[in-house]
């Protein structure tokens, strides 16, 4: 039983996060732009800051 509850959730993480859009996206960028600032990590700002702002 536990291992059908450990597949399922694997499966269900591998697909959320198949759903983010790639880093440096239009997307992704935009998304990154909508976020408030206290939300942003320090390596989505730097990623931001490579991919949107200085492409």
């Amino acid at each position: 039983m536990k291992l059908t509850q450990y597949l399922g959730l694997g499966v269900v993480v591998f697909f959320l996060a198949a759903c983010q859009p790639e880093v440096g996206s239009e997307k992704w960028c935009q998304q990154i732009k909508d976020k408030s600032a206290g939300d942003i990590t320090a390596n989505e700002a730097a990623d931001y800051a490579k991919h949107c702002v200085f492409k």
